[in-house]
Order: C-alpha cells, then structure tokens, then sequence
C-alpha cells in the first residue's frame, strides 16, 4: 500500500472494465484519480457502450478506498473535453503525475479489403488518435510541474502482431507503439517516461460479447464463454484462456510507480506468452 502516495492518475474510458481497475487499483495505492469516458454508442462497435452509471460506480469503488475522485463524461475523439476534463482535475487536485491512455473500442471482424472506410477510420479516431489526444492533454501540465511522471499507453497484443480480420484495431493498435517510443524520446530531458502495455484477451465487456465469441468460435451459431474460452485458451502459452483486468491494472501500478523510475520506451506485454504461439 502506499506506492502512489500523493500522485494523481488521468485514466481514459474508467466507467467499466479495465480502466475502472485502474483507477480503483491506482486508488489501492494511495493516487487520486481523474477519469473520463463517453458513456455513448461509438460507430462500428460490436460490444455495449459503458454508461453514466457504470462512472458513478467507478467513483463509488474509489471514493469507498477514501481517495478522490473526478469523472467526468468525455469522449477522446474531441480535444475539448479531454482539455476540460484534465483542468478540472488540475483545479481540484494540483498536479498530475500518472496518464493511462487506455480508452478503446473493439472492431467488428472483417477482411481488409471489405472494410469500408468508416470501419477502419473510425478505429483509428479512438484507439490511436484519441491516444494522442489524451497524450497532448497531459503533457503541457507536466512539463510545467517539473515533476516528471509516467505515462502509459494501452496497445495490445495486437500492437506487437497481426490478426487476420481485424486490421483496422491492428493498424491502430502497432501505431500506438510507434507513439510511445516517440513521446519517450520527446518526454525524457522532463523525467517523463512512456510506455505501452499490451493484453492479450482480458475478461471485460470489450470481449465478451456475441461478436467477438463468433470471431474465435465460428464453427457454432450461438457460442457460449465457457465454448469462446476453449479458443481463446489456443492463442495463449500459458494454459489459461485470457487474464484478469487486475493482471493488466497491476503492470500499469509497477510502470507508474517508482518502482520503473528508469524504464521508458518498453512494450510490456501481459499476454500469457501469447506473443510466442
């Protein structure tokens, strides 16, 4: 306890899965937290949207750990609001120090050349752009600060490999690392370190769902977890069929933390030896 005494977390896309393990695990740690999401259907996208309920109870589980919290209703698609958001947890807080630029939404599984344009523009706009936007957010208030910090930007293992019908999350996903070893190389004269963490699959409504079960198991019409699981366990070294959005929030807690006070420019994988199969 107590690794994060007195920082304070800027963390995209909070309301539900992994990013409202972060905030509660950053929170675990002693961080104040400032969280946004869009709370909105984003276009082209297989799996529910996360609500303004699904916030509150991100603040309810911080607040219960007697750390504070601001969330607010962004969308990383509109600079304004990540701006916004970030001045209001400035105003309240004083000071940032930890940034997870991990917002994101899943594709539905196409081939390349039969995507429309929609498709894989709009994949681009979230997962790597909103990034950006997230990243350029942040960074002018810690420059000023001078008190270093840690930014973490969540790709995946499909930043590090390809997968067929899903290129579009690929294309976005392997540009996220391309972003974080520029920003490390830009941030370092600051004692700002960036660094990408990269989950293979992660039990959240991202993948849970009928779209991305029928991707893994299509030889059945109505696939079940328990059949998406028996899939899912192949791609993986490890004889488990994915990890807990904890395992992912716990190598972000090790890469804010002082712990990695030297590390930058790392693609850290959480992958259960995905990466080898």
């Amino acid at each position: 306890m107590g690794r994060l005494d007195g920082k304070v977390a800027f963390i995209t896309g909070g309301a539900r899965g992994q990013g409202r393990s972060h905030a509660v695990r950053l929170a675990q740690e002693g961080a104040d937290i400032i969280v946004i999401d869009a709370c909105e259907p984003q276009p082209n996208v297989p799996s529910p949207p996360a609500t303004e309920a699904d916030l509150a109870e991100t603040v309810r589980q911080v607040e219960e750990l007697d750390r504070r919290i601001v969330a607010r209703v962004a969308d990383v698609r509109v600079q304004e609001q990540l701006d916004a958001a970030v001045a209001d947890g400035l105003a309240q807080f004083g000071r940032l120090d930890i940034v997870s630029a991990n917002a994101g939404i899943a594709m539905t599984p196409a081939l390349a050349h039969l995507m429309t344009d929609e498709e894989f523009m709009d994949m681009q706009d979230v997962n790597l752009a909103g990034v950006w936007r997230t990243a350029k957010a942040a960074i002018p208030h810690m420059i000023e600060a001078g008190n270093g910090g840690s930014i973490v930007l969540t790709s995946s293992e499909a930043g590090l490999k390809g997968y067929a019908h899903a290129a579009s999350y690929v294309s976005a996903k392997h540009g996220v690392v391309g972003l974080m070893r520029t920003l490390a190389m830009e941030l370092a004269p600051h004692m700002i370190r960036v660094n990408s963490i990269h989950p293979t699959q992660v039990d959240t409504p991202m993948i849970m769902n009928e779209t991305i079960m029928k991707l893994f198991r299509p030889d059945i019409e109505n696939p079940t977890k328990e059949d998406f699981a028996e899939a899912s366990q192949h791609t993986n070294l490890l004889p488990i069929p994915w990890v807990e959005a904890v395992d992912i929030s716990n190598a972000l807690l090790f890469l804010a933390s002082d712990e990695a006070r030297y590390i930058t420019g790392v693609t850290l994988p959480v992958d259960a030896g995905c990466f080898l199969k």
